[in-house]
């Protein structure tokens, strides 16, 4: 038996076709672009992943050269907050609002004045931001009533594949956290907040765990994918949540992180843990009955990606990185603020900048390279620990994945920072591959996600914390917590 896992992205849609032991067979992608018509807009029309879908999968099915009737299931992941609006006959109304758009602050302070911003947090586990699906939904009623008027379908972009290829409207629990519109500790729509939105509940999908079957293929479906009419569609998760299922982060204590241009830091949950001010994200997980915790660094590795293109050109990173082999925990006395782009976990600050502090004669490029680095992984620290204050055990192991995992240095400079166990698994294909899992076990290949996981992913290195290294960090960590409070009004004066 063979599984499909469909990863719609803001960029391209993925297929990934694997085997019942969890071997990835073969992986097609559609690319398609997406449209900013204005300033801090950011818009796709949901046909492009439809589009998308059914071309990567007759892709997968082509390449391997399976009978699609022994296809056992497909599940679904793709980008979260995108707000899909459909008509009652299921017809597409506009454009999808999608997670990076900026247009709705006004709308979020709405959100808060209406319901109170505590309350909100206490319900849904998240303050209102721009990039959920709750305000956009305001936005449209305020700024498009006559689309708004034709409206009776919310979904989200893989719920929009998930509805082509079956008929079906429905939603898992770990995407439709993130439309800030579920109670998150009933794992269910909210009634008090969707009233005092005035959002019809009638528009809300279905709501499903995880592995959970949500319709079957429908013949037109399997005339235009190739697949056979038919076969299970599994609930899916929002992305994060099907990476972490893509690398085994699926029990309290085992931690992701994602080292990308962006950093996330991803913490599985046996309860609904809140951070009392909103500073993490809290949704369900993909995993049924269990939660995560979510911090996001806007300028991970790209705090890297900017520090070579500005500074070293000409180098390649590991040519960059090898002198900061030599150069102390600490760099020196020599600490990097990595907030290039504002940033997200703490401080969701957009003007807050970055630094280099305590800058002297004796310091060269190993060190501030070296400060890079280690002010990447301050900043992702500070994620760890709201995870610790809200409730979550102590963090066991962390699966880390991405571009800037390659390097030996940066692995073990957070394996210190964190003081705990780093570690890299056998898969890549992230979310597609935790998408096609979650299929596996909805059709009962695997008891659980959990078996899944355990069956398919196995630890690929491991880099353990140097107790010398770790206390020297323990020592440095309350300083680089010092530098965004004190220079906080500079960031706004700077901006003016």
């Amino acid at each position: 038996m063979y599984f499909i896992g469909i990863d719609s992205s803001t960029t391209a849609t993925k297929a990934l076709l694997m085997d019942s032991a969890g071997q990835v067979l073969a992986v097609a992608a559609t690319e398609y672009p997406f449209e900013t018509p204005r300033p801090l807009w950011s818009e796709q029309h949901p046909d492009l992943w439809w589009d998308g879908a059914q071309k990567s999968i007759r892709a997968v099915l082509q390449q391997t050269g399976i009978d699609p009737a022994q296809v056992g299931g497909v599940g679904l992941t793709g980008q979260m907050h995108g707000l899909v609006l459909l008509d009652k006959d299921g017809q597409v109304l506009r454009p999808a609002i999608l997670w990076n758009d900026q247009r709705t602050q006004a709308q979020c302070d709405e959100i808060h004045q209406r319901i109170g911003r505590e309350k909100f947090i206490q319900i849904t586990g998240n303050v209102a931001l721009t990039g959920f699906t709750a305000p956009k939904v305001l936005w449209v009623k305020e700024n498009e009533p006559e689309i708004y008027a034709k409206a009776a379908h919310i979904l989200l972009p893989k719920d929009y594949v998930r509805f082509k290829l079956t008929g079906a409207y429905a939603m898992d629990k770990a995407d439709g956290a993130g439309t800030v519109l579920m109670d998150l500790k009933k794992r269910d729509w909210s009634d008090e907040v969707l009233a005092a939105l005035e959002i019809p509940a009638a528009w809300m999908p279905p709501l499903f765990e995880g592995p959970q079957i949500t319709g079957v293929v429908s013949a037109e479906a399997a005339s235009a994918t190739g697949l056979k009419a038919g076969t299970p569609v599994m609930a899916g998760g929002g992305d994060q949540a099907a990476q972490a299922v893509g690398v085994g982060a699926v029990s309290e204590g085992v931690v992701a992180l994602t080292l990308g241009t962006s950093g996330v830091v991803f913490a599985s949950a046996d309860g609904a843990f809140i951070e009392p001010q909103g500073r993490l994200h809290a949704f369900c997980h993909s995993v049924p009955d269990k939660w995560h915790l979510m911090g996001v660094m806007l300028s991970a590795a790209g705090s890297l990606r900017w520090y070579r293109d500005t500074f070293a050109p000409l180098h390649s990173y590991d040519e960059l990185l090898a002198p900061a082999v030599n150069i102390p925990a600490g760099a020196d006395g020599l600490l990097f603020l990595p907030y290039l782009t504002g940033e997200r976990t703490p401080h969701p600050d957009p003007l807050a900048r970055g630094a280099f502090v305590g800058l002297t004669v004796r310091h060269g490029m190993p060190h501030t390279t070296r400060a890079v680095l280690e002010g990447v992984a301050f900043g992702l620290k500070d994620s760890f620990e709201l995870m610790k204050a809200s409730g979550l055990g102590q963090i066991k192991q962390v699966r880390v994945s991405g571009g800037g995992a390659k390097s030996a240095l940066w692995r073990q400079i957070l394996a210190d920072v964190f003081g705990c166990e780093l570690v890299t698994v056998n898969t890549t294909e992230g979310a597609a591959y935790g998408a096609a899992l979650l299929a596996a076990v909805g059709a009962g290949c695997y008891p659980s996600v959990e078996a899944a996981c355990e069956a398919a992913i196995r630890v690929t290195g491991s880099t353990l914390p140097n107790e010398k290294q770790v206390k020297a960090y323990e020592k440095i960590y309350p300083i680089y917590r010092e530098l965004y409070p004190a220079l906080t009004s500079s960031f706004k004066k700077l901006a003016d």
